[in-house]
């Protein structure tokens, strides 16, 4: 395994000294020894991989130098665009470093939202023409590893690429995690809600830790699943699932329970949801300022105000809760909407705590037969 100090060293000796990315499970002792060492001018954990393809773009510009973005595999996707007409050799030829955690590689067991992305990472790397490597494990290997990848960019004026398996870091607890003062927990909050909504009402969970206590608090008060759909991968875009659907299906409530690193991700899926304004939706963020199922690394979801957003992306009714007692109050007057039909698109802001259990469990049923059951209730 390698020490995140000293790959964090070498790659200031190769002049590397600005980091932008999401972080990710596989590559979490390399981004907690990141934020913990980089000066905050020279890190930013960008909303997207995508806009960390840009802002290491506008570093490189500015200084000339070679920037570093971070991400697990399934932001590929996300930085496709910028990669291809931006950072390119044939538009602005811009040098960068990528490190890609390796989810779902193939012959590793992985959860079903990684392991096709796992078969594919590669493959999209060659579509790209990207050279890439596997990052090596072997710490006296790293530096002329790392030589081949710097003289490939500095001589081609092109992006470089590894790919790192689980296992890679040695492991490095983040120092700088500043504690989120809340007094509910993620899972007491959402149980609220669940046993709170209408008969009828459906909900879409966004990915991590939210759907998989979604599912398993179900299963505390033996209750079924048909009625969550369950967004296991596909980070931010619960919001626009659940507007469809509300649309879809006027007569149902649609519950989405969101995070605030998904919603920030994908924040113009408010706008889109606030002016189609479908009165049968609530929209509510579970905030704790952290990216809490890959580290726990932060967001920017307690600086920022997003019931003023969301009044901005113009929902009728903004809400935000920082206590049980708050989140109660709260619910019964999304429930009493709902019994009177004086229900309007409604957004609420939940304020909970870093962290989850340690034994949390994650869903027994297949993506597919998540799907299947949730559509035959939806009928």
């Amino acid at each position: 395994m390698i020490k995140t100090s000293i790959l964090y060293n070498e790659l200031l000796k190769n002049g590397t000294d600005f980091f932008a990315g999401v972080p990710d499970s596989l590559l979490k002792s390399f981004c907690a020894y990141v934020t913990d060492n980089a000066p905050a001018e020279k890190h930013i954990i960008s909303a997207n991989e995508g806009s960390a393809t840009a802002l290491a773009s506008g570093y490189h510009f500015a200084t000339g130098k070679i920037p570093l973005i971070y991400m697990q595999n399934s932001g590929e996707g996300n930085m496709i665009n910028p990669l291809l007409s931006l950072v390119d050799p044939d538009v602005y030829s811009v040098p960068l470093l990528i490190f890609i955690g390796w989810r779902g590689e193939p012959g590793v067991h992985d959860e079903p939202q990684h392991v096709k992305q796992g078969k594919v990472t590669c493959a999209l790397l060659d579509a790209m023409q990207i050279p890439y490597e596997i990052l090596t494990e072997d710490e006296s290997k790293l530096s002329v590893q790392l030589k081949k990848a710097y003289d490939y960019m500095k001589t081609n004026s092109a992006p470089y690429a590894f790919v790192i398996r689980k296992g890679t870091f040695e492991e490095y607890t983040l120092k700088n995690n500043i504690p989120v003062v809340a007094e509910m927990k993620r899972e007491e909050a959402i149980e609220k809600i669940m046993l709170s909504a209408p008969e009828k009402a459906v909900f879409v969970s966004t990915t991590g830790m939210a759907s998989r206590e979604l599912y398993e608090l179900r299963e505390k008060h033996g209750m079924g699943h048909e009625k969550d759909f369950l967004t296991v991968g596909s980070m931010g875009h619960a919001s626009q699932i659940a507007l469809s659907i509300a649309m879809q299906k006027p007569d149902r409530p649609v519950f989405c329970i969101d995070g605030d690193g998904a919603a920030i991700m994908q924040m113009g899926g408010m706008a889109t949801v606030g002016t189609r304004s479908p009165k049968n939706m609530v929209h509510f963020v579970m905030n704790n300022g952290a990216h809490d199922s890959v580290g726990g690394q932060p967001t920017v979801g307690l600086e920022i105000n997003l019931p003023e957003i969301a009044k901005a992306c113009r929902y009728k009714k903004i809400y935000s809760a920082k206590t049980a007692k708050e989140l109660d109050e709260v619910i019964a007057k999304i429930k009493n909407s709902f019994d009177d039909n004086t229900n309007e698109l409604t957004f609420v802001e939940v304020k909970v705590s870093k962290g989850a259990r340690k034994d949390l469990g994650r869903p027994k049923s297949t993506p597919q037969e998540n799907k299947k059951a949730f559509m035959e209730f939806l009928k």
